[in-house]
């Protein structure tokens, strides 16, 4: 972790600017040096100037600071060694310079001089259950995980008292790793893995062997909310973390908008808990230009009001033949916090055009996988094109009637209209590489809506502390499409083929595709006992399901679908000691049924709702610097077949499997997260005999993953990265007769702190793809391929004004 000088603030804002902090912790440890009874930590900050040192010490005590910038000018400070409290801290590194700290808030500070008058502004205030919407949990040490995350209607919960495996990427892992899409940082995981070809326009992503966002599903979750962030890509620009809940989330987070039941990937948006004004430049191969600028301020007689903003623009050639790419990024952040109201509104927007977009190849007549082409190459012709817009809006508000008792609404849209010339679903007809493309006039034109409210309780029953929620909530969403085939053409992936531009109309009618409406009632109680040592988390939540799939050639012919059912959970965590938690879960993932096709007999039969079911144990061990989990898990999900010209729920898959993920401080120089992921997948039920105990389409055997960061010691400031990513073999069909190899990718990168016309300014490099390897990087649920991505450099200049 890298010291933060303070910025100086812009001529014509106000003075007070922010020593920025990034947010880190570790574990208490006891020490003579302070006072009892006070959480200590163990610093290890060098000597430099005072605002340096002050914003590290900030980043690693998990506060917020804020300064007049010009306080600190041409003061030094020796560093700080040892265990410390955040008030035996300060006052040692502020010997001597004439300034002391003010406390404003809980875990604000601020620097002033020793003359001026202490103001105390009020504690922020908690809603009940501690969930206020403005908090996040704190960074772990080494900053690039997060403390806790949010379990949806469980709101925040610490690592170690969540009964579910879970990992939050912070900010400031995100853009140490570059990453453009919360997709390429997530692939950090050793559980997730995403699937997407090299400059396409969709990210496709699996979690424990199971698909998750595919399409037109929508299955990211946005402030723990469904229908708000972008349905084909979610930039990173606006997003402060990216939470892994793993396994089945009906009761958290309700009915997923495709059903996915490996788990729940929510992000949390940026908001101004700190004052910052960052831009930030960057160069990706070939030559595609950006910049991105962020700003946060906090304003009001109790800086009561936050404002942030970010937006971005992308321009230029990518590492893909005959593509470019041109985009960019709007995202505003609002924020009220008062003494019994907090409230909260985003607006996002997000446009990208892509020539010559790539998309996974679908293998059809082969009996042998050709080997992976060069990721450079591209079979889509350079006059095809695809046009993404995608725009929401959310607000969010709480309101505490008392300690005891809170009142939360939220109500949400968001829209996505693409318009796109290519094929959706090219075809790869040889071993020899040869393709069938259609390319294809495609308008697509996704709504969403989304309201929930319900009430939190916090209070105590004999020695048994209770936190109870109660939610109900609607989701609505619609699509409306429409293609218009061109003429196919032949390329081959090894040596691409150019025709001349087919000139095809765009649709002149979008039908309605569908009309979905879900409908639930949640209630849960996390209950604490025997000191907090035992929690023990009981729920369960009733979901309607309702939708309409319209039948574009006769209106007579629609159908039709309404089902209820209830979905129920149940978590345990025991803390024999404080750094160790046990835990167990049994949760239910929910999909709708699927509807009978035209071959069936009982063609228009519309199924009950799938019930996935999740069994899950394991252990978590925080050593204070460095984290540990292991997860034991089984998931179990049916399916749909034609059994005798009968459409019926007949088919499972169940994936077993064993998971180990450490992150965290090796050494004070020295950063660490990684681990692996064991899958025993196993189509345990099917309409066809000769299917069951193969292996479902796109599971791996064995996933993994490591990343270290390392301080150098012979370059000041400099910091050096690589991260190695290994993903088993995988069957492209379920008769298990076509596949693609393992592999393995290694990307290195490099950054570099220093100070430019006083400005604190962060170099980044990143080579992803080191070797160059080509390989095929992964499958679709529908068994579609996609070559990896060629070797490309990353590079940034970040500027703190």
């Amino acid at each position: 972790m890298q010291p933060h000088p303070s910025i100086t603030p812009l001529r014509h804002l106000l003075r007070a600017a922010l020593l920025v902090i990034s947010i880190g912790s570790v574990s208490a440890i006891p020490s003579i040096a302070a006072e009892p009874n006070v959480e200590l930590h163990d610093y290890h900050i060098p000597a430099g100037p005072l605002s340096q040192v002050l914003s590290h010490f900030a980043a690693d005590a998990g506060i917020l600071l804020s300064a007049d910038a010009a306080l600190a000018d041409g003061k030094t400070s020796p560093g700080l060694n040892g265990k410390y409290s955040i008030e035996t801290g300060f006052k040692e590194l502020l010997k001597g310079s004439g300034l002391r700290y003010q406390q404003q808030e809980k875990q604000r500070y601020t620097i002033v001089p020793n003359d001026i008058k202490t103001e105390v502004l009020p504690e922020i205030k908690v809603s009940a259950g501690d969930q206020n919407i403005n908090l996040l949990p704190t960074p772990y040490a080494g900053e690039q995980i997060a403390k806790g995350v949010r379990l949806g209607i469980l709101g925040n919960t610490s690592n170690l008292r969540a009964p579910f495996s879970t990992t939050s990427y912070t900010s400031v892992a995100i853009q140490n790793q570059q990453a453009r899409t919360i997709a390429e940082s997530i692939n950090r995981d050793p559980s997730v893995r995403y699937t997407v070809a090299p400059g396409g326009n969709v990210d496709n992503l699996y979690i424990r062997g199971f698909p998750i966002w595919e399409g037109n599903s929508g299955e990211i979750a946005f402030d723990g909310i469904y229908g708000i962030a972008p349905n084909y890509r979610v930039r990173t620009e606006y997003v402060e973390r990216i939470e892994v809940i793993k396994g089945p989330g009906a009761l958290l987070f309700g009915i997923s908008p495709n059903g996915s039941v490996g788990g729940v990937i929510n992000i949390a948006p940026k908001r101004a808990n700190k004052d910052v004004t960052t831009f930030t430049t960057s160069l990706i191969s070939n030559n595609q230009a950006g910049g991105h600028l962020d700003i946060g301020r906090r304003f009001g007689t109790d800086s009561q009001f936050g404002i942030r903003f970010n937006g971005s623009y992308y321009n230029g050639d990518t590492a893909t033949d005959k593509q470019s790419m041109e985009g960019h990024t709007g995202a505003l952040a609002l924020d009220y916090e008062g003494e019994h109201f907090r409230s909260t509104l985003d607006i996002i927007l997000q446009k990208e055009h892509i020539n010559a977009p790539t998309r996974p190849l679908m293998p059809s007549g082969i009996s042998r996988m050709p080997g992976a082409p060069d990721g450079k190459r591209n079979v889509t012709q350079p006059w095809e094109w695809s046009d993404n817009k995608e725009q929401a809006i959310l607000l969010r508000t709480e309101y505490d009637f008392n300690q005891y008792l809170s009142l939360f609404a939220n109500v949400g849209t968001s829209s996505a209209n693409v318009s796109r010339v290519y094929d959706s679903a090219p075809r790869l007809v040889t071993e020899q590489g040869t393709t069938q493309i259609t390319p294809t006039y495609g308008v697509f034109d996704v709504a969403r809506k989304t309201y929930d409210a319900g009430l939190r309780s916090k209070f105590q029953t004999g020695s048994i502390q209770h936190s109870v929620t109660f939610q109900t909530s609607v989701y609505r969403d619609q699509l409306d499409r429409a293609l218009l085939a061109g003429t196919a053409v032949t390329s081959n992936i090894y040596d691409t083929m150019d025709y001349a531009k087919q000139h095809i109309a765009k649709p002149s009618y979008i039908p309605r595709i569908y009309d979905n409406q879900n409908t639930s009632f949640a209630l849960v109680d996390a209950m604490s006992m025997l000191d907090d040592r035992l929690q023990i988390s009981l729920g369960l939540r009733h979901q309607r399901i309702k939708t309409t799939n319209h039948n574009v050639l006769s209106a007579s012919n629609n159908n039709n679908y309404d089902r209820s059912v209830s979905t129920p959970a149940i978590g345990i965590v025991v803390q024999p000691v404080k750094h160790l938690s046990l835990y167990a879960n049994y949760i239910e993932g929910l999909s709708k049924g699927d509807i009978a096709p035209p071959a069936a007999v009982n063609y228009g039969e519309v199924l009950a709702p799938y019930k996935s079911k999740q069994y899950e144990t394991g252990i978590k061990y925080d050593a204070g610097h460095f984290m540990t989990t292991m997860a034991v898990f089984q998931i179990e999900k049916p399916s749909g077949g034609l059994d005798n010209g009968v459409f019926s729920a007949n088919g499972e898959q169940r994936n077993r499997g064993l998971e180990l993920y450490s992150y965290g401080t090796l050494l004070p120089s020295l950063r660490a997260m990684g681990g692996i992921t064991l899958i025993d997948s196993e189509i345990t039920s099917a309409a066809t005999s000769s299917l069951i105990g193969n292996r479902p389409i796109g599971t791996s055997k064995q996933q993994a993953n490591l990343g270290v960061e390392w301080d150098s010691t012979f370059i000041q400031d400099m910091t050096l990265t690589a991260d190695v990513i290994y993903t088993g073999s995988q069957y492209v069909n379920q008769a298990n007769t076509l596949h693609i190899p393992s592999w393995t990718r290694i990307d290195v990168g490099a950054r570099y702190q220093t100070s430019i016309a006083g400005r604190h300014t962060t170099l980044r490099a990143t080579v992803q793809n080191l070797t160059d390897r080509a390989y095929w990087s992964g499958i679709t649920s529908w068994g579609a391929v996609s070559p990896a991505i060629p070797r490309t450099f990353v590079l940034s200049a970040s500027v703190d004004f």
